[in-house]
């Protein structure tokens, strides 16, 4: 768990405040998303985990922990790190990048090939073909990949990413998400995450903290942030399609109806969202679709009338 407990923080003299009495939780296992407006303080606030902004009062508390009180360089080998530019050294080989911080901490170099190696894997890049490559050999895609393994190579509990896929292009990012939710739920990471991007935070996060001029104006899930905006600035930050976008968070499976489609209307399996059912609907011409199991054996039905109707309920 992380709390966050009324952190301010100023830089220069004037009045304003990057950080302005700001306080959250974040749950052990979830993805805390922070996100805002450019000079929000969502990165100084995301800095301050690990010290690498001091704040000027208030209490970061990680595992129960003071943070203040644990010395600067242990805290951050024991929190993750993931940027935009990744920041691999260019000298060093793939595997030598991973094993940074293990070999800090003194692992043993049994325990660390070990390592790398279930880490490249976990990551979808063979070990035999990557350990010994070197960072100019590989793609934007293939070294925010290495990135990621590297801030788990010491597997540790929090993880911190900065705007991580700010730099790749939309189709390898899209597919990286993926790739790194199915990764950190299975890990059970504790993430604070930074993006601009409020596809990307809806996608990521298990809440989401919006920011404004250094405050927390609304935190929440997803879900209900898209549904309930706590105001029009809220409202005006996610977006006028915020419909479409809660679509993305539900899927067919709770909106399944007994009944058989005509056979020109698409199939689907109950964890298609429902953004997703309604756009094969829409291309296929229909107002509903069949819902199949993972064997193709009719289901039910999921209807255009049900997708509505999901788009304007609000969360509960």
């Amino acid at each position: 768990m992380i709390t966050l407990d009324r952190l301010t923080k100023k830089f220069g003299t004037g009045d304003q405040y990057a950080v302005d009495k700001l306080s959250l939780t974040v749950k052990a296992g979830e993805i805390c998303v922070l996100i805002g407006p450019s000079g929000c303080g969502k990165t100084t606030t995301m800095r301050m985990i690990n010290r690498m902004v001091e704040p000027d009062t208030g209490r970061i508390e990680v595992g129960g922990r003071d943070v203040t009180k644990i010395d600067a360089v242990e805290l951050r080998r024991s929190i993750g790190y993931v940027i935009q530019q990744v920041g691999l050294f260019p000298h060093m080989t793939i595997g030598e990048n991973i094993a940074t911080v293990p070999r800090l901490l003194g692992w043993d170099a049994p325990r660390i090939a070990k390592r790398v190696d279930d880490l490249l894997a976990l990551v979808h890049m063979e070990p035999e073909l990557y350990r010994d490559r070197f960072p100019r050999e590989l793609s934007g895609g293939q070294k925010q990949r290495i990135g990621v393994a590297r801030a788990l190579a010491a597997d540790p509990p929090v993880m911190l990413m900065d705007e991580p896929f700010g730099a790749i292009d939309p189709i390898t990012r899209a597919s990286l998400q993926d790739e790194f939710l199915r990764i950190l739920h299975e890990l059970g990471k504790t993430i604070v995450f930074v993006t601009h991007d409020i596809d990307e935070a809806i996608r990521m996060g298990s809440r989401i903290a919006i920011l404004r001029a250094g405050k927390v104006v609304q935190y929440d899930t997803p879900e209900r942030i898209l549904a309930q905006p706590a105001d029009a600035f809220v409202e005006a930050f996610v977006g006028g399609d915020r419909s479409l976008k809660r679509l993305a968070l539900l899927t067919v499976s709770a909106y399944v109806e007994a009944g058989s489609p005509p056979a020109s209307a698409p199939r689907l399996v109950p964890g298609t969202a429902l953004r997703d059912a309604l756009s094969a609907m829409l291309d296929a011409g229909v107002d509903e679709a069949g819902v199949v199991d993972s064997n193709g054996d009719p289901l039910g039905r999921v209807t255009l009338s049900a997708i509505r109707k999901a788009a304007s309920r609000a969360a509960p």
